[in-house]
């Protein structure tokens, strides 16, 4: 038997729709895929997510305080001090929200659950709106010794561009330039583990291009050329990611990009679905879902985090 009619503007779900939607289950769904699609959530630390109930709530964050070494003589009486903690606030202050609505013959007819398709399309849209705001955002936090054209906190000799002077990454210096950001972080004694860097797909692209296509030069049986991946490189674990901010270069007229690498201790970053709610629908036999995502993130060890300004060579 035909279905009722249905006014323009109401798409039919009917070949790839749900049963019922349980508010509780969709935020978990929403947030298990959100983590598990992003770089983001690989690159920070969850650590102090704790109860976030609404946009503006604060997570007081303690920081380690610094021991000092002091030498020691026979004698000579030993001198205590006071560590303090200083804390550092990760403000919940973003949000981001989705609103859809079912009618009740659409969740009827179909026979695929709506819950799981769309909380997949969800998650990834929800992914790809936080990450452009971390990463327009985070770049401009690092420590002034991790970034610009004399960076390095000891020697001040790796270039990593600054506005009106990019880097300019070719297939043949971009292996040197990843170097150069891991002797950044080591003059910051940062540890060797929990490394990452984040690279621009353009960027990846000279990388399959570079003498890495070599297997031998990773210790790898398979080329990055040949399994697609890019991997770990130099103790950095590397991510490609397309939502980087990016820039006209003010001198050279070419596009930007601001790229970001760092340790995991750097970065953190809290999310929590603060809201999930089934509605009737005033105005159709269905339902309306709504859903509210609360975020934050803060960089809370600036010495821990690079800056890379870089065009296409």
């Amino acid at each position: 038997m035909a279905g009722p009619t249905r006014d323009s503007g109401h798409p039919d779900y009917s070949s790839t729709s749900s049963s019922g939607f349980i508010p509780q289950v969709w935020s978990g769904k929403l947030i298990e895929k959100l983590y598990a699609s992003t770089a983001f959530a690989e690159v920070s630390n969850t650590y102090y997510e704790g109860e976030i109930k609404n946009k503006g709530d604060t997570v007081e964050i303690r920081t380690t305080p610094s021991i000092t070494i002091n030498d020691y003589e026979i004698g000579g009486g030993l001198s205590y001090e006071k560590p303090t903690s200083d804390k550092v606030e990760l403000n919940i202050d973003h949000a981001k929200y989705f609103a859809f609505e079912v009618n009740d013959v659409d969740a009827y007819q179909s026979d695929i659950k709506l819950m799981d398709d769309w909380s997949d399309d969800a998650g990834q849209k929800m992914k790809i709106a936080i990450d452009v705001d971390i990463l327009a955002d985070v770049y401009g936090s690092v420590a002034s010794d991790n970034a610009g054209t004399s960076a390095g906190t000891i020697s001040g000799s790796y270039d990593l561009g600054a506005p009106d002077d990019p880097v300019a990454i070719t297939k043949s210096n971009i292996l040197d330039t990843i170097v150069d950001c891991g002797s950044v972080l080591d003059e910051q004694n940062v540890p060797d583990t929990d490394r990452w860097f984040i690279l621009p797909a353009w960027m990846n692209g000279m990388l399959k291009k570079s003498d890495l296509r070599d297997a031998s030069i990773m210790g790898d049986s398979t080329s990055v050329f040949r399994n697609g991946k890019a991997g770990t490189l130099d103790r950095f674990t590397v991510y490609i990611n397309n939502n980087m901010d990016t820039v006209t270069d003010g001198t050279t007229g070419n596009q930007c990009t601001n790229i970001i690498f760092g340790h995991k201790k750097a970065l953190t970053f809290a999310s929590q679905m603060t809201n999930m709610e089934r509605l009737p629908n005033p105005d159709d036999f269905g339902q309306l879902v709504r859903g509210l995502n609360v975020f934050g993130f803060e960089v809370i060890d600036s010495d821990a985090m690079g800056h890379l300004y870089a065009e296409r060579g």
